[in-house]
């Protein structure tokens, strides 16, 4: 579809858009709203930003016409650019990227697979990236991840998700804010740079949780630690598998940046592709902490187990000769010994003590052996 049927096309949007997205943002907006998560287009949100220039919002209409007006290949004025944030759980939302955005067919087809694998590559004259963050309600879950689906150009970045995510809602809050990237390369960047703040929180938060656990293992409570250290330990691994890439993939496409991609552009993806590297290695060291208390803690269950079986054990040992002998005379036929004697229960009991004592003191000296 070329520029000039691009405005035909756009007659047919209704006129009625749909109302700003501060009025409909997910903690304001109105459960029974048809379009809750996006407007009719599955757009989250949209914002035209540049360096001299506040960030100006937009809608679904809105940003086909500014997409008519300045089309793939196009230099928009002041640096201008645009930034769209989908729900990818509306149908539509793939329709009208389709129909207006002109992005490459791979972006498309990551989101058809719903491909999950971190990477970051080119397309031509375009970077399509394949993000993982953790959900804005996260929990300390493994199943807590979700992941974002980018497409960067010089003139448009475009953003889609299927459940929201942290760190795109940080980055939509500076936006709005004013504390705009001034070129589509540099939002990437902060973007990461969002995405490494929200990792630092989750490797503060996990590691006050195995502080909890350590304190309650050196005060002897033992309950359900192991459980709650699996899971913590489940959750960075997960962590640890979709985001190491991240770093690996940056720098390669560092090495043979496009052409439109600056050298400041460049530097600021290098800063935060550092920064990521630095919490995936404190991310490594938990799992580290994580695996010693585990060990310790099965080394504490395993002495207790076996001190308790200890215990088991001479209890069985002592009460083996009182067993045999209540067996032996136990018998109802003749000729039991001592049947006659008037002393003959004394003389037993004497005899059992003797067993008894004999057989702990071996039972007690093996155990003291090393």
């Amino acid at each position: 579809m070329t520029p000039s049927h691009r405005p035909a096309t756009l007659a047919a949007v209704p006129s009625s858009a749909p109302p700003p997205l501060a009025a409909t943002s997910l903690a304001h907006s109105n459960v029974h709203n048809p379009h809750y998560g996006g407007d009719a287009a599955g757009l989250i949100c949209g914002y035209v930003l540049r360096a001299d220039a506040p960030p100006r919002e937009v809608d679904s209409v809105q940003a086909a016409q500014w997409l008519a007006a300045w089309p793939r290949g196009a230099t928009a004025p002041g640096g201008e650019f645009l930034w769209l944030h989908f729900n990818l759980s509306q149908t539509q939302s793939v329709r009208w990227m389709e129909r207006y955005a002109e992005l490459p067919e791979a972006f498309f087809d990551a989101i058809k697979d719903r491909s999950v694998s971190t990477r970051i590559e080119r397309d031509d004259d375009t970077l399509i990236a394949v993000l993982n963050d953790a959900h804005f309600d996260f929990a300390f879950e493994p199943s807590d991840i979700a992941t974002l689906w980018t497409s960067v150009a010089p003139h448009l970045m475009v953003t889609g998700r299927t459940r929201p995510l942290r760190s795109v809602d940080a980055l939509r809050t500076a936006v709005r804010n004013g504390n705009a990237p001034s070129s589509s390369v540099a939002l990437l960047a902060e973007l990461m740079r969002t995405q490494a703040s929200g990792l630092v929180d989750i490797v503060r938060g996990v590691t006050q949780r195995i502080d909890d656990v350590e304190d309650e293992l050196l005060a002897g409570r033992l309950d359900h630690k192991r459980a709650r250290l699996g899971v913590l330990r489940r959750l960075l691994v997960r962590l640890q598998r979709l985001l190491a890439p991240e770093p690996a993939a940056l720098f390669r496409l560092l090495q043979h940046p496009p052409a439109w991609m600056g050298n400041d552009d460049a530097q600021e993806l290098r800063d935060s592709t550092e920064e990521f590297s630095v919490v995936l290695r404190d991310m490594q060291g938990l799992q580290e902490r994580i695996k010693l208390l585990q060990e310790e803690i099965a080394a504490n269950v395993q002495e207790v187990n076996g001190r308790s079986l200890f215990v088991l054990t001479v209890v069985t040992v002592l009460a083996l000769p009182i067993n045999i002998l209540a067996g032996l005379f136990g018998m109802n036929v003749g000729g039991v010994p001592l049947a006659d004697n008037g002393h003959g229960f004394w003389i037993i009991v004497a005899v059992v003590a003797a067993f008894t004592l004999v057989a702990a003191w071996l039972t007690l000296r093996g155990n003291r052996e090393p």
